[in-house]
C-alpha cells in the first residue's frame, strides 16, 4: 500500500491490508477511515475486523461507507468532521481511492477554490474535474443529472468502454489496431487484472496464484485513457455514462463489458466461511490456493463440489475442480477413502450432448456421485454442513471439503438501466453485438445478452466483431461482420489431459483444429498443452494486444448462413 498524499494531514489509497495498519501507526497516523461498504467484493476485510486491528495498532478507526453512485452530503460532512477531529495524520481508503479523494474534494467546497481542490486531487492521480460544478455550487445540486453548466465540463471521447477486463481491453486493442487515432477511454475501478481461466490450474496445483495477476496499468493499451472509477448509470439518450465519483463521461460510441457479478451472498452462510472451515472456490483469486491446500490435505472423508443455475462464467470450471481433485487423490491412492459428489443445479452434466459421454467416463471412473438438479442453498461452515434443494426437498450433507461455484448475476448498475433486457444483461443482436435499441452502443463478454458460453474464448472472438462493427457505425455504415456464438471450455479431466469443448450457438460444434490433430470429444494431451502453455500466452500477448490469432472476424452474412 502506497499512500497518495492530498494534504500534509490526509492521504488516500485503494483497499489497505490488515498488515498495513502497524506501519501507518509508526508513520504518525492517528486515524484510518474506510469508505467501503462491507461485502463490496470477496476477500475484503469487514469494518469490524479492520477496527479491531486498527485499535490494536493504536489507531482510531472510522467507517463512513459510500455506496456506488451515492456520494451524499451527509457522508461528506461526516468525512470532514472525522478528519478535523484528529490531531495526527489521517489515511482514508476505498476500492480505488477515488471515493475517498472525492469526499475530501467535496468537503473543501467553500474553503478553497475549485481550481486548487482539483489540482490537488490530480497531483495525487485522481481526475475529479467533473466535480467542479458541485464544488462550485456548494452541494446545492446533487449529481442526479447535470447541474447548470456541467455539460461543458463533462469529458467526451470517441469511444467509452465500460470494463477493463478481458473483453474491454481486447476491444480497445482491436479498435486501435484498426484506427490508432481514436480517442478511447476505459472505465475500470480495479487496479489489478486477472487471467481468470488460470484459477482452475491454481486450485489444481499447476499454476502459481501470482502468475494469473498483473496490474491494470500494464494491460491498458498505450494511448487509451484509464478512468479509475465505477459506473453509476447510463443516459443513452444523452450519450453519457455517469460515474460513482460524480464524473459524467460523454461518447460517440459506447462498449459495455463490465462482466458478471459473483453473488457470494446468494447462498446463506457462504461469505462468512469462504476460505476457511473447508469451504473454497476457484472462482476467487484469494481462495483458489486454498482449494489446492484442501485437496492435498484430504486423505479421507467427504468432498462436495457444486454448480449453480446458469448463467455462470466458464460453465465447465466447477467440473474442472472436481476432476483435477479426483485425479490427485487417485494418484496418491486415497480416492477410495473419499466420498466425492457433484451437485449440479442443471438437468445435464454438460450443455452440449457430444461432450457428455467422455465426461461420464470420468464421473464413473472416479466414482463420483452425480446429483443433477441439486442446488446449494445454504452453508454451515463451523458445522461443516451444506444444504441442497432437490426435486424431492431439501437435503443436508456433512463435508470435509466443499468447493463452491457461486450464483452469478448482472451488475446492478447495468440491470437497472435502459440498456438491459429482462434478465439484466446488455440487450444486443446476437450476431452483430450491437444494441437492439441504441445503434451507437455495443455489448460483449459476460455481460452481453447472447446465449453463448461465458468464457474468455468467447470474448476473444467477440472483440474484433465489436471493433469492426463499431467503426462501421462511426463511418455511417451498417455492421458488416458477425459472431457465431463461439465459446471454448477446456475440461481438465485429469492432470495432462483435456476434453476440449468448442461450440457455438445452439450447441453447434466449432472446432478450431482438424480432428486428426485435436478431437475435442476425447481427452488428449495436446489439448492440455494448449490450456497450460499456449492459451495464457495468447491471452497476455495476443488477445490483450490486438493480435486476433484464430479470431479474425467473418462477414455477418457468412456467419448467418453457416448457423
Amino acid at each position: 500500500m502506497v499512500p497518495k498524499t492530498l494534504t500534509s494531514k490526509l492521504s488516500v489509497s485503494p483497499q489497505i491490508a490488515i498488515d498495513d495498519l502497524p506501519a501507518l501507526a509508526q508513520a504518525g497516523y492517528g486515524l484510518v477511515i474506510s469508505n467501503r461498504p462491507d461485502g463490496e467484493e470477496p476477500g475484503q476485510p469487514d469494518a469490524a475486523t479492520m477496527r479491531r486491528h486498527a485499535e490494536a495498532a493504536g489507531l482510531r478507526f472510522e467507517h463512513i461507507p459510500v455506496k456506488s453512485g451515492e456520494i451524499g452530503d451527509d457522508a461528506v460532512r461526516q468525512f470532514d468532521a472525522a478528519v478535523e477531529s484528529e490531531a495526527r495524520k489521517v489515511h482514508a481508503f476505498c476500492r480505488s481511492g477515488t471515493r475517498s479523494a472525492s469526499l475530501w474534494a467535496l468537503s473543501q467546497a467553500g474553503k478553497q477554490t475549485a481550481d486548487a481542490i482539483l489540482a490537488t486531487t490530480a497531483n495525487a492521480g485522481y481526475d475529479l474535474k467533473a466535480l467542479r460544478p458541485r464544488i462550485g455550487n456548494s452541494f446545492a445540486t446533487k449529481m442526479a443529472g447535470y447541474p447548470d453548466g456541467s455539460r461543458a465540463n463533462a469529458s467526451r471521447h470517441d469511444v467509452v468502454i465500460v470494463g477493463g477486463g478481458a473483453a474491454g481491453i481486447a476491444t480497445a486493442a482491436s479498435l486501435l489496431s484498426r484506427d490508432s487515432k481514436l480517442d478511447i477511454a476505459i472505465v475500470e475501478p480495479r487496479e489489478e487484472h486477472y487471467y481468470q481461466p488460470g484459477w482452475t490450474m491454481v486450485g489444481g496445483g499447476i499454476f502459481t496464484q501470482k502468475s494469473t495477476r498483473r496490474t491494470e496499468a500494464s494491460v491498458i493499451p498505450s494511448g487509451v485513457r484509464w478512468i479509475k472509477s465505477a459506473v453509476r448509470g447510463f443516459r443513452p439518450g444523452d450519450n453519457v455514462v455517469d460515474l460513482e465519483d460524480g464524473q459524467a463521461i460523454g461518447y460517440r460510441a459506447l462498449v459495455v463489458a463490465p462482466g458478471i457479478m459473483l453473488d457470494w451472498d446468494g447462498i446463506p452462510g457462504l461469505r462468512e466461511t469462504l476460505g476457511r472451515n473447508g469451504v473454497t472456490s476457484n472462482y476467487s483469486y484469494a481462495t483458489a490456493p486454498y482449494t489446492w491446500e484442501l485437496v492435498q490435505g484430504l486423505k479421507e472423508g467427504t468432498a462436495l463440489f457444486t454448480q449453480p443455475p446458469m448463467p455462470i462464467k466458464c460453465a465447465g470450471a466447477p467440473q474442472k475442480a472436481l476432476y483435477l481433485s479426483c485425479d490427485h487423490w487417485k494418484r496418491k491412492g486415497s480416492l477410495a477413502n473419499i466420498d466425492v459428489a457433484f451437485h449440479n443445479a442443471g438437468p445435464a452434466l454438460f450443455g452440449v450432448k457430444e461432450y457428455v459421454p467422455p465426461l461420464m467416463q470420468y464421473i464413473e471412473g472416479y466414482g463420483i456421485d452425480l446429483q443433477l438438479e441439486s442446488k446449494l442453498v445454504g452453508v454451515d461452515g463451523l458445522g461443516r454442513k451444506a444444504t441442497f434443494s432437490t426435486k424431492s426437498g431439501e437435503v443436508t450433507r456433512a463435508f470435509d471439503m466443499l468447493h463452491v461455484c457461486p450464483p452469478q448475476k448482472a451488475p446492478a448498475f447495468l440491470k437497472d438501466s435502459a440498456l438491459a433486457n429482462e434478465a439484466g444483461y446488455v440487450e444486443v443482436d446476437p450476431t452483430t453485438l450491437r444494441h437492439v435499441r441504441y445503434p451507437n452502443i455495443f455489448g460483449l463478454g459476460d455481460a452481453a445478452s447472447t446465449s453463448n458460453a461465458k468464457t474468455a474464448a468467447a470474448a476473444r472472438q467477440q472483440a474484433p466483431v465489436v471493433a469492426v462493427n463499431l467503426l462501421d457505425m462511426l463511418a455511417g455504415r451498417e455492421p458488416s461482420v458477425g459472431y457465431n456464438g463461439y465459446g471454448s471450455c477446456p475440461l481438465t479431466v485429469e492432470r495432462g489431459k483435456i476434453v476440449l469443448a468448442e461450440f457455438g450457438y445452439n450447441g453447434k460444434l466449432l472446432p478450431s483444429f482438424p480432428k486428426w490433430l485435436i478431437d475435442g470429444t476425447k481427452p488428449q494431451r495436446l489439448s492440455w498443452w494448449l490450456k497450460a502453455e499456449a492459451l495464457p500466452f495468447i491471452y497476455w500477448n495476443g488477445m490483450l494486444k490486438g493480435h486476433e490469432w484464430l479470431a479474425s472476424p467473418q462477414p455477418s452474412d457468412k456467419v448467418k448462413a453457416a448457423a
